[in-house]
């Protein structure tokens, strides 16, 4: 079994309460209010410049040039692809990349970000990779499961579609499996039993303010 598997088993409720959050079952079925997928992507956009330092941390924190590329292809996909989806949604609400990044970060977004960076900072590369594992792979899980048979079947007036396709399509579903391979590779030269319990405290936290991050979007739209 994976170490995602693992630890989702052991934080199940914790996973559960964020991937089926009532945000994502609104993304799904396009009954998100718009006000609500506005302040998510905006705060996304912010959350995203701060995943990106935690990912240059990660080169860092490497001991192996294995290691420093697969945190430079993670930091890639951030910068390349995931902000810049974003910018292109925020357009549509006339807000240009000036407008996004002058957006005061909000709490939840704060309490997120600079947790995972003090991980990195305080721990060793599997902390900091475990912190980061509810992001890319719990974003990865909820593409494909609301687009099961693919961006195409849903409806082209959906008002999400584009951003369900953005995290169900190939190219992101590559990422998240690179990003899993090297979580399997980490923990087998780093990972042990006696350190489960640790990994699994930092997975259950990450997933809790991942539904944390989901619900102060809500809350704006309501």
């Amino acid at each position: 079994m994976s170490l995602l598997e693992r630890l989702k088993a052991a934080a199940a409720d914790d996973w559960s309460a964020y991937v089926d959050h009532a945000f994502v079952r609104g993304l799904g079925d396009g009954s998100l209010p718009a006000a609500a997928f506005r302040q998510y992507l905006v705060q996304d956009y912010l959350f995203l410049i701060q995943f990106a330092r935690a990912h240059a941390l990660a080169a860092c924190k490497a001991r192996t040039l294995a290691d420093m590329r697969a945190a430079k292809d993670g930091l890639a996909a951030i910068v390349d692809v995931e902000m810049q989806l974003h910018l292109r949604l925020c357009e549509r609400w006339g807000l240009s990349p000036a407008d996004v990044e002058a957006t005061p970060e909000h709490a939840a977004t704060v309490a997120y970000t600079r947790w995972v960076l003090d991980i990195g900072m305080s721990g060793d590369l599997l902390d900091l990779q475990v912190a980061l594992t509810p992001c890319t792979l719990g974003y990865a899980e909820i593409g494909r499961t609301l687009a099961p048979r693919g961006v195409g079947a849903l409806d082209d007036a959906h008002p999400y579609r584009e951003w369900i396709g953005e995290y169900s399509g190939p190219a992101f579903q590559a990422v998240a499996a690179d990003a899993q391979a090297w979580l399997d590779d980490l923990d087998r030269r780093y990972g042990s039993a006696a350190r489960f319990p640790e990994l699994v405290a930092i997975f259950a936290k990450a997933a809790r303010l991942e539904a944390g991050f989901w619900q102060a979007g809500l809350d704006a739209g309501t």
